[in-house]
């Protein structure tokens, strides 16, 4: 049996936690990501979800619990073999792209490429399949600042894809899109789950799309629940 994309295990966190005004955002979470699986994690704005999103993808870290991807112990890895986690494991899509504006389309995702040592030949060959897949192929040489924000969101999957990862993260990646655009950015980012054979896990408000992954899990008062 295929060891768990991801798993979580008693992950807690706690902002400010010596000052009167603490905040207990997570409370022993316990989470299970198989391949090909994309869970949605639905909450209302400010209830943590962004918090264990970065948790899972390495960025944050929580102050007790366990945390594995592919079967590996992460959590008490160095920040050196942290990033090189990052980079070969997980991709990430924001809810804001965070491209680089000084770079065109094609550079944006090749950036992750490179810094994985890709060679620049092959690295712009795969962003530009990449950007092809999700119809961007007359768009290569465009900026951020050039593109509709549907398009930004499309290189900004692109680029969370760069690494061929195991596990993609997602922050409300279609909340700054209108209905129509979010339905289109959505139904690509479940194609290439599937397709690639990742664990997905995307965090949303938006029920509409809830409902189009394989299972939600809630986020309320600090733990995950799941409902019929």
């Amino acid at each position: 049996m295929d060891e768990p994309i991801l798993k979580l295990q008693e992950i807690t966190k706690t902002y400010n936690p010596d000052k009167l005004n603490e905040v207990c955002v997570l409370k022993g979470v316990s989470l299970t990501l198989k391949k090909g699986e994309i869970v949605g994690l639905l909450a209302p704005s400010g209830a943590g979800k962004s918090t264990l999103i970065f948790i899972s993808g390495l960025i944050e870290s929580p102050d007790e619990g366990v945390i594995s991807i592919a079967g590996t112990h992460v959590h008490k890895v160095d920040d050196q073999v942290r990033t090189k986690i990052r980079r070969q494991d997980i991709g990430i899509v924001y809810q804001f792209h965070h491209l680089l504006p000084e770079f065109s389309a094609v550079e944006n995702v090749m950036v992750p490429q490179l810094a994985n040592g890709v060679v620049w030949e092959e690295a712009q060959a795969r962003a530009q399949a990449l950007l092809a897949s999700v119809a961007l192929h007359d768009r290569y040489n465009h900026k951020p600042s050039e593109l509709s924000g549907g398009e930004q969101q499309r290189v900004s999957l692109c680029r969370s894809l760069a690494n061929s990862p195991k596990l993609l993260l997602a922050d409300e990646p279609t909340g700054n899109l209108d209905s129509k655009t979010s339905q289109h950015v959505f139904e690509l980012l479940l194609e290439k789950v599937k397709i690639l054979g990742m664990g997905a896990l995307v965090a949303t408000h938006n029920e509409h799309l809830s409902k189009q992954m394989d299972r939600v899990i809630y986020l309320e008062n600090g733990k995950l629940i799941n409902r019929e």
